[in-house]
């Protein structure tokens, strides 16, 4: 007798054994129970939930007759009737599977619904199953739309998908939907237990977690990797030989990872990394762990004491050793990290490669230890005598807090508030420091300093010492616009004028887009000879030769020229600057207009009113 694999040995044949889908089986139920059936379903869910199986499983609910034959529609099939034996089998003759990924033609979908006209042979319903029905073509889900509304009485239809998001909308508005979720790793390891223990085969507990991780929610995932485990491990399955099997990483090497990351041991770093290359382990699942292992430490930093699933006594200490030696910042750092560093392994000619500047990025963003740098004053000595300070509006801003020791120190920029900042910045040359100088608007001079301590003697006032600063020059002109960022002088040409005229046409028809439509934009017509036009450009980038081959098709399409020859040099007639000659003209009698409002005028005259610069935009 040939063996037969887990998954189908131990696929559910009614609704009881259904494993982790509890909410679409307590649906289902109801509705079989209550005979409130509806003409079409979909199953969506990724793959090895479960969704062909409810499918079957539904098949049978309809249509079975029950130990004595006299049974009728059930949440609870027999499993021993003629009908449900033959669904479990796949010769239900009332029951069609279509797969839609090797039969999506419009001439497969209609030689199923032709078997819609024709009532059932053997069963209560006839049940049409479409699996992977996104794979459709536009034509076949057009084709059974009608017969999907509204189907004969004893007709249901079954689809299911892993992407619901390409089924059409008129089909989905049709269907009542049911989404089948991935299963917990828990979920997963419990149900391996119970199959082992039927199959009679020793697993560790540590190796069946493995297995259901690795499963990533796919219970059909779960089951074949049992079976690979069987046969790798001889018919036992230990934690060492599992790991070896899926190339996960030791969780060893993981928390030698992140507390040298904690400790900033670079050394330790690498040479794991190295562990890991020399051991052929995956690099991807190195971060994955990882960042499996900083999301239990985050829990435990958010909630102290918390025990979490899956982790026996010896994990969880380690676990709350990390989340100690780690700050709640750095920890969700280089998560971050982790998840993101994934992504880079496949850029990388060598995933280890990448796998160790990923640990090291880890390693560079640590912040620093004694957070951020602390600053301190510079000393100020007194000059001999002090200079005379100038009779200008002074404002003066706080440098400290005031306290009970130190006298509160300001800082007081002279400047003319007539003047702008720009022009008067040059000319300061001396920075007053003041002790316990309180802050005036405009005053000739400030109040008197009170003292710091309470004297026994009355003391003179605190010097104003004058401190000098960092020469700047002179005051000059206001800075102006450097000569090459103005725009660019136009110099119009004949050839000029025809091409600017091509060129809109082109735009206009958007027949040129993107860089094809820059170059066409920066370039200069020099001269047409017949059906060959010769361009110039200044930037060598725009005259690339697909760029410039799509500029030719896109001329010959219209009828201009059907050779192009681009040189590069300087240009003076370019639709480019054109265009903007003709925004800057336009702008010009705008502004024009705007200024010899008489409203205008008024306000500016009487009220003293500004006009914003670069508000004034053309219609």
């Amino acid at each position: 007798m040939s063996y037969l694999v887990l998954a189908r040995k131990y696929r559910p044949r009614n609704f009881t054994e259904m494993v982790g889908q509890q909410h679409v089986v307590q649906a289902l139920t109801n509705a079989l129970t209550q005979q409130r059936l509806h003409h079409a379903y979909l199953f969506t869910g990724t793959r090895g939930v479960g969704k062909t199986t409810v499918s079957r499983i539904l098949a049978k609910s309809l249509n079975c007759q029950g130990v004595d034959g006299q049974g009728g529609i059930t949440a609870t099939p027999c499993g021993v009737c003629a009908a449900c034996t033959a669904i479990d089998a796949g010769r239900f003759v009332d029951y069609t599977e279509l797969d839609a990924a090797s039969n999506r033609g419009v001439d497969e979908v209609q030689s199923l619904l032709e078997q819609a006209v024709y009532k059932p042979v053997q069963g209560r319903f006839k049940v049409f199953m479409i699996d992977e029905v996104h794979m459709l073509t536009t034509t076949a889900f057009n084709a059974m739309l009608k017969t999907l509304e509204e189907p004969p009485e004893y007709l249901k239809f079954v689809l299911a998908t892993t992407d619901p998001q390409k089924v059409p909308v008129t089909v989905l508005s049709r269907c009542l939907q049911f989404n089948l979720r991935p299963m917990a790793p828990d979920t997963v390891q419990e149900h391996l237990v119970q199959v082992l223990a039927q199959e009679q085969i020793e697993a560790e507990p540590a190796a069946l977690r493995q297995l259901a991780k690795a499963a990533r929610g796919s219970m059909r995932d779960a089951l074949s990797l049992t079976d690979q485990a069987i046969a790798f491990g001889s018919s036992r399955i230990e934690e060492a030989p599992v790991r070896q099997m899926l190339g996960s990483v030791d969780r060893s090497h993981v928390t030698q990872l992140i507390d040298a990351l904690a400790r900033g041991d670079g050394r330790t770093v690498v040479e794991t990394a190295e562990a890991l290359r020399l051991h052929g382990l995956s690099a991807a699942a190195a971060l994955e762990d990882m960042a499996a292992l900083l999301q239990r430490m985050a829990v435990l930093q958010a909630v102290p004491g918390h025990r979490q699933s899956g982790e026996d006594d010896a994990e969880a200490q380690e676990t709350a050793r990390l989340a100690a030696l780690l700050p709640p910042d750095e920890t969700q750092l280089l998560y971050s990290m982790c998840l993101h560093g994934r992504t880079e392994l496949g850029l990388a000619p060598d995933e280890y490669a990448a796998l160790t500047m990923v640990l090291l990025r880890l390693l560079a963003f640590k912040p620093a230890a004694g957070g951020a740098e602390k600053k301190t004053a510079l000393p100020v000595q007194a000059p001999e005598a002090p200079g005379p300070a100038r009779q200008n509006v002074s404002h003066a801003e706080p440098l400290a807090a005031p306290t009970s020791e130190a006298p509160v120190v300001r800082e007081t920029r002279n400047f003319d508030e007539n003047r702008p900042l720009a022009q008067d910045a040059p000319a300061l040359t001396a920075t007053k420091i003041e002790a316990n100088a309180e802050p005036v608007a405009a005053a000739p001079e400030p109040p008197p300093p009170a003292p710091v301590e309470a004297p026994t003697t009355p003391q003179p006032a605190p010097a104003v010492l004058t401190v000098p600063v960092r020469e700047l020059p002179e005051p000059g002109p206001r800075l102006q616009p450097r000569a090459d960022a103005a725009p660019a002088a136009l110099v119009p040409t004949p050839e000029g004028e025809t091409w600017h005229g091509v060129v809109q046409q082109l735009i206009a028809a958007d027949a040129v887009t993107a860089l094809v439509r820059e170059l066409a934009l920066q370039s200069q017509l020099l001269a047409r000879d017949g059906g060959h036009w010769l361009l110039r450009v200044e930037r060598e980038s725009l005259n690339q030769p697909a760029t410039r081959e799509r500029l030719r098709s896109a001329l010959a399409a219209a009828g201009h020229a059907e050779r192009l020859s681009v040189e590069i040099g300087p240009v003076t007639d370019t639709p480019a600057r054109r265009n903007t000659a003709k925004d800057n003209a336009e702008l010009d009698r705008a502004r024009t207009v705007v200024m010899n409002d008489p409203f205008v005028q008024a306000m500016v005259r009487d009220h003293g009113a500004k006009i914003v610069p670069g508000s004034i935009r053309p219609l």
